[in-house]
């Protein structure tokens, strides 16, 4: 979804060996699709919206900690009515032991840092970049299913899993090695200008 709206929203554009690594993630969702056997909504839906987020924050003439604070002002009222709502009709945990209170109050910091880190390297990287390495999250997500909830892995899962990091891997190679060359040449135009002389 990043990818998509980079280039259509932005008009970012894509190398070929891109393409290639968008094409791999492509297959990639046809195969986790095909092998669940029903269109994955939840998963779209949440992909949608932060490529619209990762979008947003590219376009939003902010700095980082002001957009952050900007979206504090906008969703905190929302979000602290629920609260509210939820401790009066009896589910809020709220006050119930020292420890979880602690936490709770914690996870206001503990969300807004990885935020503002999102915001300062949204302002840095092309959004096709961001959407690519939002990857890491979910991945991290799939190695504590496996590794520590042990859930069951079914082949398709375990194809789809190495389809995207073979295509996060071409894509990175790719920016890497751009990266790289754009260097080099910006070293040899540095070299090849003639120096002043002073009097």
């Amino acid at each position: 979804m990043s990818v998509v709206l980079a280039v259509l929203v932005l008009g970012e554009r894509l190398r070929r060996v891109q393409w290639l690594a968008v094409g791999i993630a492509t297959v990639a969702v046809a195969v986790l699709w095909a092998g669940t056997g029903a269109l994955p909504w939840v998963a779209l839906v949440l992909a949608g919206s932060f490529g619209f987020y990762g979008l947003l924050k590219k376009r939003v003439p902010l700095a980082p900690v002001a957009g952050l604070t900007a979206e504090g002002f906008l969703l905190g009222p929302i979000a602290i009515g629920y609260l509210v709502w939820l401790q009066a009709v009896g589910v809020g945990t709220f006050g119930h032991g020292t420890g979880h209170t602690v936490l709770l109050v914690l996870a206001g910091p503990v969300t807004a840092l990885p935020l503002l880190l999102f915001a300062f390297g949204a302002k840095r990287l092309p959004l096709a970049t961001l959407g690519l390495l939002q990857y890491v999250n979910p991945t991290m997500q799939f190695a504590w299913g496996v590794l520590v909830d042990h859930e069951p892995m079914p082949p398709a899962r375990w194809v789809g899993f190495v389809l995207v990091w073979v295509a996060l891997l071409v894509f990175a190679v790719d920016g890497w090695t751009s990266s790289r060359r754009r260097a080099g040449r910006a070293v040899g135009t540095r070299e090849t200008q003639p120096t002043r002389s002073t009097v």
